[in-house]
């Protein structure tokens, strides 16, 4: 299982230095979902079920939903449409696909030789522990995320919207 934990974090590193560096948002969106898998296989193999579970829901799912709306938000028209069109061909599917792959491939491993949650052993986090730590020790940090995320839809917004000649 620690093979899959190294090979897991390599991924995960690999793809987070991917999404800092590349110019292109939608190139960046789709190492930073390889990434937050990465990081979901991770908790996985430290014994939280749960939360790899809610990583690849709640970040995987919710960060490309999230995207798409402040992209459709911003509303860029058909210049940024057709840049879209040219970035969108086979060769940029090459990075994530082969990562995405390895991650594929180390999910097969561990189900193929009977590895649970944390190992061999099978020690996992339960569901209710997650709950009473997030509203408990952790409730103003789950709080601020939560305004974070907020104030950078707000932000995002503000800086892409058009302005009418009646508001200039």
């Amino acid at each position: 299982m620690m093979i899959v934990f190294y090979i897991a974090a390599v991924i995960a590193v690999a793809a987070t230095v991917m999404t800092i560096t590349l110019t292109h948002a939608v190139h960046a969106l789709l190492y930073l979902i390889v990434s937050l898998l990465a990081v979901a296989v991770i908790f996985y193999t430290l014994g939280a079920p749960f939360a790899a579970a809610l990583e690849a829901i709640t970040y995987a799912g919710a960060i490309m939903v999230l995207f798409v709306f402040v992209v459709m938000m911003l509303n860029l028209g058909e210049a940024a449409v057709e840049q879209e069109r040219r970035w969108l061909d086979r060769r940029m599917w090459g990075g994530p696909a082969l990562l995405a792959a390895a991650l594929l491939a180390e999910l097969v491993y561990t189900f193929a030789f009977g590895i649970g949650p944390g190992g061999p052993s099978g020690g996992g986090v339960s569901p209710h522990a997650v709950g009473a730590a997030l509203f408990g020790p952790y409730l103003l940090a789950v709080e601020i995320a939560g305004f974070l995320l907020l104030a950078g839809l707000v932000g995002a917004y503000h800086l892409g919207r058009r302005r009418t000649d009646a508001e200039e």
